[in-house]
């Protein structure tokens, strides 16, 4: 009782936060914030250390009859724990972020930002606590509107506001299909919760509900075709939101997905291939298109659609799985599905993080006009290396724990699986290797042209290092992510038993014994690849320091008048690609031929960018025949009163008539 009433003082202080002084604002947050972190971090890891028991709270009671209750079982706790621990990073780190903002912006436009990042997170604690189907709608808006808010934090840009009305437009289409299913169960069971699920599947076909339940969480997820509010709200909101949107806000859409998945008890097959089709075309088309991309930040949400995909896979191969009996290959799956929710939620905001850093030093987004920052800014490129290099599934990084168990899950299940399923997991590792392969070459491609080289523009010339106070929380996610990647036994344990208790798969000893054996040795080999090279740098380093070093230009094969517009731009570095994948990315120039009788050509610019297939079929064709037929009857309103009288007159006419002939 006692836990449920302070965090329902949390909720109530949370008003406080247009009240206290503009200085306070931020330490006021941050102690809301550490107070419920702490809170719901304990329940969760009493949950977690427990024998598969829930924690119940009920939050609050009417007489009336209206009840919100918290439930928190394993999988409610795990993402507790990774919601919890990337809000708080993120919001660490805005304290530098936002302080240029500082000088034109008033007040209550922070006080809006602070209370709307505290309802983001306390309606996404919610999500994974609440099972009332009508509680989890009413948090599931609040955590639209409150990111809502947080993406148009800089709405003086047209463009920004523009989107961040679509973002919550798909929002609400999101909403749309999850009321629809959850009546649907209402009606039949009587009651509206996850926990009514399997009595309707019980009596019922599967696959249509599920469909239902997808479409309105894939929105949220990101997968593709339902993706294209991501690559537009991600780079116009700050970069510590975007940390904690793709980091947790679209896992959201994960979790309703799992838990509609756990309580299936037909059509598995059919489901489980929908998922991983559904999930191998995101991943590839993420990546492919996250290439072409020239605004970092775009790049990187367009991994986060990469990303969901493979924790897709993952499920999907779960899902398969049981269908066939196959139950190392569950166990693989889902827990590979499940760790690389943690895993992509501490790379990808780390990612963003950078992406932020980047952009109030080089004042760009643009990677043509960033270059040779890691002079500049080493810290960042650190940071922003061991993020590309988590991401790209490398050992001793964390992203390839969780990519490894897929793997496995999927060569162990080969030997006896019948030609289909064989044809559908081969089909599986060669995506997931082509992933891997495109992840590498576009941070190559990324790392290199923000980070190496020469400076592209004045600003990036001129470019500092980020302040310590947003430096200090990136060092605490890069921390993480070799944490798991070197102790990943400590880590994989518990997510077999987090899978185990949600989809009832018992305890499997000898396949949880024989993989944690194996990533044990991993990690020992990735320990001694990480000393020896921390010892080798000492070694070069003390070793340099007896001696006198001498700097001087490198040899230019006799040409030594370089600039920067000799070196390889974002462009160039993909050419080959992007001459390939043409046909797929639809990718467009921009540029003024010479003409033969030019002789002196004048100075030209060359533009280059890739639509999105999907947003202009699916989302700006439909809109723009919309608007169209709006235009046209805007020619009713020609603001004469006369005529606004006659159009009330002829309803009423329409309505009698209508009327008397008995059609209403």
């Amino acid at each position: 009782m006692f836990g449920s009433t302070a965090f329902l003082i949390i909720l109530v202080l949370s008003l406080l936060v247009y009240a206290v002084p503009e200085w306070l604002k931020h330490y006021f947050t941050l102690g809301l914030l550490t107070a419920g972190i702490a809170l719901t971090s304990a329940w969760s890891i009493g949950v977690l250390a427990g024998t598969g028991q829930e924690y119940e709270f009920p939050l609050f009671a009417s007489e009336a009859g209206v009840r919100m209750v918290l439930v928190i079982d394993s999988l409610s706790a795990f993402f507790i724990l990774v919601i919890n621990f990337t809000v708080l990073i993120g919001f660490l780190y805005s304290r530098g972020y936002l302080e240029p903002y500082r000088a034109r912006m008033n007040a209550l436009r922070f006080s809006i930002h602070y209370f709307s990042y505290l309802w983001l997170w306390i309606s996404m604690l919610m999500v994974v606590m609440v099972r009332d189907g009508l509680s989890f709608l009413i948090v599931w808006e609040i955590m639209a509107l409150s990111s809502f808010f947080l993406v148009i934090f800089d709405a003086e840009e047209r463009s920004i506001l523009k989107t961040g009305i679509s973002y919550l437009i798909m929002m609400h289409v999101s909403m749309f299909f999850i009321l629809v299913a959850f009546l649907i169960v209402q009606k039949d069971t009587g009651q509206m919760s996850f926990d009514s699920l399997g009595e309707y599947f019980g009596r019922h076909r599967n696959l249509p509900l599920f469909l239902l339940f997808f479409a309105g969480f894939a929105i949220k997820a990101g997968f593709i075709p339902l993706h294209t509010w991501l690559p537009e709200a991600h780079p116009a909101a700050p970069s510590h939101i975007s940390g904690v949107m793709s980091g947790v806000m679209i896992k959201m859409g994960i979790y309703g997905i799992i838990r509609v998945v756990a309580s299936m008890q037909s059509d598995l097959l059919v489901t489980g291939v929908i998922i991983l089709i559904i999930s191998l075309i995101s991943g590839v088309l993420g990546v492919m298109m996250a290439i072409v991309q020239h605004d970092l930040k775009r790049l990187l949400a367009y991994h986060s659609i990469e990303n969901i995909g493979i924790i897709g896979i993952g499920l999907g191969l779960g899902v398969i799985g049981q269908a066939i009996g196959n139950h190392a290959l569950s166990l693989l799956g889902y827990a590979g599905g499940v760790l690389h929710v943690l895993n992509h939620s501490l790379f990808k905001s780390l990612l963003f993080f950078n992406a932020g850093s980047v952009y109030l030093a080089a004042h760009t987004r643009n990677m043509e006009q960033t270059g040779g920052l890691m002079k500049r800014m080493p810290w960042t490129a650190i940071l922003f290396l061991t993020g590309s290099l988590a991401i790209c599934g490398l050992p001793p990084f964390n992203g390839f724990i969780s990519e490894f168990l897929i793997y496995m899950g999927m060569f162990g299940s080969l030997p006896g699986a019948s030609l289909f399923h064989s044809i559908l997991i081969v089909g599986s590792i060669a995506a997931l290797a082509l992933i891997g392969g495109l992840a590498i070459f576009c941070f190559t491609k990324a790392f290199g042209i923000v980070f190496l080289g020469e400076p592209r523009s004045e600003q990036a010339g001129n470019a500092r290092e980020a302040d310590k106070s947003m430096i200090y929380p990136q060092l605490a996610t890069a921390a993480m992510i070799l944490f798991i990647g070197l102790g990943s036994p400590l880590v994989v344990k518990p997510v077999f038993g987090i899978v185990g208790q949600t989809w009832n798969l018992g305890t499997q000893p000898l396949v949880i014994g024989a993989f944690t054996a194996n990533l044990a040795q991993i990690s020992l080999a990735g320990g001694i690849f990480v000393v020896t090279v921390a010892a080798l740098l000492l070694y070069r380093r003390y070793h340099l320091s007896r001696r006198v070093v001498e700097a001087g230009p490198t040899w230019g094969c006799g040409y030594t008048a370089v600039t920067a517009k000799h070196q390889y731009t974002a462009t160039s570095f993909a050419y080959n690609y992007n001459h390939l994948a043409r046909p797929l990315l639809q990718t467009k120039k921009e540029i003024d031929e010479i003409g033969e009788d030019e002789i002196f050509p004048r100075k030209r610019k060359f533009l280059s960018h890739s639509d999105d297939l999907f947003k202009r079929h699916l989302v700006d064709r439909p809109v723009n025949l919309v608007t169209g037929l709006l235009k046209r009857l805007a020619v009713m309103q020609t603001g004469e009163i006369r005529h606004y009288i006659l159009y009330a007159f002829v309803f009423m006419l329409l309505v009698l008539l209508l009327a008397t002939l008995k059609i209403i």
